[in-house]
């Protein structure tokens, strides 16, 4: 159930980083999806913020959300 629900919130996150329109707007949802996977999986939450928000502002450089 907890494999799932990581599944869920990463489809999630990753299916609206393609629609935001700047760097900034995807660090800000990539933030939100490290928190809840990071508290899902019961870590560091902070951590897990900062993880998604670096992975959502480079995205687009790296062309994986373009």
């Amino acid at each position: 159930m907890r494999i799932l629900k990581i599944l869920v919130a990463v489809a999630a996150v990753g299916s609206l980083a393609g629609c935001m329109a700047n760097d900034t707007e995807r660090a800000l949802a990539g933030a939100v999806g490290g928190a809840v996977v990071a508290d899902v999986l019961d870590t560091n939450v902070i951590a897990g913020a900062a993880v998604g928000a670096t992975a959502g502002a480079l995205c687009d450089d790296v062309g994986f959300c373009r």
